[in-house]
C-alpha cells in the first residue's frame, strides 16, 4: 500500500505542476500580447459645402442644424454611401422610405413603406401633397427629390419639424424618423458634438 500511495502522490504532483506550468506560460502570452490600436474615432467633420443647406432648412422649419448635419451623417456618412440605396428601400442622402416621402395614403403604402410608386410620383410635389407626404421641393426646380441634398435636408427637417423638434423634443422627433434607441443615441450624440463645435462652422 504504502508504494501504490507514493505513486499515487507523485502523479498528482506531476499533474499540479505540468498544471502550473501551463498556467504560468498562458499568462505569460497574455502579458506578451502587443497592445491593440485604439479605435479610431469616427470622422466627425461637416462638409462646409453643407452647412449653407442646413442652415436654410433651419431657417424655415426650425429645426437645429447641428440635428440635420447629425442625422445626415448617421444616414449616410454625409452623403458617401455608395450607392445611396439601403436594401430596405430607403433613398437618397437622408434615407427616405418612398411611402414616407411620397405620403402613406398612397394605394400602394403598407409594411415598411417601399410602396411600388412610380418613378415620376416620388418626385411629383402634386402628388406628394395629395398623400401627404413630407417630400420638399427646395431648390425650385419643380421636383422634390429624395436624391438631391436641398430636397432631401429639407424633407427631413420637415419631418423633424412636425414630429417635435421645432418645439425642442429632439429625442421624440428623431424616434419617429427611425424606431430605434440605438439609432436615437447615435444622432443625439452627433447633434451634440456639433452644437459643441458650432463656433468653427461659422
Amino acid at each position: 500500500m504504502g508504494r501504490k500511495l507514493k505513486k499515487t502522490v507523485r502523479r498528482l504532483m506531476m499533474a499540479f505542476l505540468f498544471f502550473a506550468l501551463s498556467l504560468c506560460l498562458f499568462l505569460w502570452f497574455l502579458g506578451h500580447q502587443s497592445t491593440p490600436k485604439p479605435i479610431q474615432p469616427l470622422e466627425m467633420e461637416i462638409p462646409k459645402e453643407y452647412i449653407p443647406v442646413y442652415k436654410a432648412a433651419e431657417e424655415k422649419y426650425k429645426v437645429p442644424w447641428q440635428l440635420l448635419a447629425a442625422h445626415h451623417r448617421v444616414e449616410t456618412k454625409f452623403s458617401t454611401m455608395d450607392p445611396m440605396l439601403s436594401p430596405a428601400g430607403a433613398e437618397g442622402p437622408m434615407q427616405f422610405m418612398p411611402c414616407t416621402f411620397v405620403g402613406w395614403s398612397h394605394p400602394s403604402c403598407e409594411g415598411l413603406g417601399k410602396g411600388n410608386i412610380p418613378e415620376n410620383d416620388k418626385t411629383n410635389p402634386a402628388v406628394i401633397k395629395k398623400y401627404g407626404g413630407y417630400g420638399v421641393d427646395a431648390n425650385g426646380d419643380g421636383k422634390a427629390d429624395p436624391y438631391d441634398l436641398w430636397d432631401a435636408v429639407f424633407s427631413a427637417a420637415n419631418y423633424l419639424a412636425r414630429n417635435g423638434a421645432a418645439d425642442g423634443d429632439w429625442k421624440r422627433a428623431v424616434y419617429a424618423y427611425n424606431h430605434s434607441n440605438e439609432y436615437v443615441e447615435d444622432v443625439l450624440y452627433f447633434a451634440n458634438v456639433f452644437s459643441e463645435d458650432q463656433d468653427k462652422y461659422e
